[in-house]
């Protein structure tokens, strides 16, 4: 469900396997979509989500596709297929828990009480529903506002977060999200000193709670640099103090399948405070692959329900999604962040490509292209965004 570079990775994971993968497109995301191990392609309907859900069992109904893996690469399709999972468990092997076992990895307030609840360390976080609770809010400057839940809409054109230096300045910034977010759908959020080398993952595939596989990494560059949407250098680091925590939270909710955990360390006290839960194959999924763990492989397994073995990723593996990258090395060397001297050091030796493949080169020369298409879109985007972006309300059950 999906066709980024995040696709990308299963379809080449699970296609050079020989196991039959079909690729749903949406919007401009395309790269998986070009790779030869997609035996086909079909696109999503135009429609609310009945129409998706309908399109799905009719896609297997007709093609024969009973208890084929559904693996959703994105937030919306990964609460699509949570909310629906009754319905659509009556084709496919849903590869991601109901909506009432997932809702805490997809709405941050739900995170911030289980992380307090457990004792695991957090950046100050407070929920805010107006304006006018602004004024009486005692926060530690810098902030910044970002949404506590998904939106609908996946874009680069949406903030993933905005800083606020002051009070002033944290008045202003909530005009600004609430022009693209629900004032009750935004927290406050500390900003927690440290740039790339403070940024950590765990990553494990998990079966009620316990890590069958599993991978720490260190994510040392990110587009936009300052809150990221998404990583764009990472390397695989061994690491006790990230895995501890992320494997207390999983086993405390008991969570079945894919998920990265993300954490920074608070270069103030050494403390490594959880930031985000991602549900599902991650950006630099692939890196997993040549440090012993290949995810994609692994969740198609434990979805047929065959043997999972139990594996620990090796440290010292290196990815890059070259493209993005090369925009942040281009900001960074401008703003003294560091020299081109140390970025060209850091792309020594192997790395694993997000997009490149010698056997699938396809996808590549649709990168570039794509990746400045959608940049042009976010420089835009501010100026030309008037409608306020739809929030995803679920209509199966939630927990409170």
């Amino acid at each position: 469900m999906g066709a980024d570079y995040r696709a990308l990775g299963v379809a080449r994971s699970l296609g050079r396997r020989n196991i039959p993968v079909w690729v749903i497109k949406q919007g401009g995301h395309l790269v998986a979509a070009a790779s030869r191990y997609v035996r086909r392609r079909v696109s999503w309907p135009e429609g609310e989500d009945a129409e998706k859900i309908d399109f799905l069992l009719d896609l297997s109904v007709k093609n024969g596709l009973k208890d084929w893996a559904l693996i959703p690469t994105d937030d919306y399709t990964v609460t699509l297929a949570s909310v629906y999972q009754d319905l659509l468990s009556k084709q496919y092997l849903v590869t991601v828990p109901r909506w009432e076992k997932l809702r805490w990895a997809c709405d941050k307030r739900l995170l911030r009480d289980l992380a307090e609840g457990l004792g695991i360390h957090q950046p100050w976080t407070r929920c805010i529903s107006a304006e006018e609770d602004l004024a009486d809010v005692d926060c530690p400057f810098p902030v910044i506002l970002k949404p506590a839940v998904r939106l609908k809409p996946s874009s680069l054109a949406i903030p993933k977060a905005w800083r606020a230096d002051d009070r002033e300045a944290l008045f202003r910034r909530f005009k600004e999200a609430t022009s693209l977010v629900p004032a009750e759908d935004l927290i406050i959020q500390e900003v927690v000193p440290g740039g790339g080398e403070a940024q950590f993952s765990y990553a494990a595939l998990c079966k009620d709670g316990f890590p069958l596989a599993s991978v720490v990494a260190r994510r040392l560059r990110q587009y936009p640099r300052d809150f990221g949407q998404f990583s764009t250098f990472v390397e695989t680091i061994s690491e006790p103090q990230i895995a501890e925590p992320a494997e207390r939270l999983l086993a405390a909710t008991r969570f079945t399948g894919l998920v990265e955990v993300e954490f920074k360390k608070d270069l103030r006290n050494g403390q490594f405070k959880v930031l985000d839960i991602n549900p599902r194959v991650w950006g630099w999924h692939t890196l997993c692959g040549p440090a012993g763990v290949d995810f994609s492989y692994l969740l198609w397994l434990l979805a047929k329900g065959q043997p999972v073995p139990h594996l620990r990723g090796r440290a010292g593996k290196r990815w890059i999604h070259a493209s993005a990258d090369l925009r942040v090395a281009i900001g960074g060397i401008l703003s003294g962040d560091f020299s081109l001297v140390s970025y060209l050091r850091s792309l020594r030796g192997p790395l694993e490509s997000a997009i490149f493949s010698w056997d699938d080169p396809a996808p590549a020369l649709l990168d570039l292209p794509l990746f400045a298409c959608s940049m042009g879109k976010r420089a835009m985007g501010p100026k030309i965004l008037s409608p306020v972006g739809q929030q995803f309300r679920p209509r199966g059950p939630v927990i409170p």
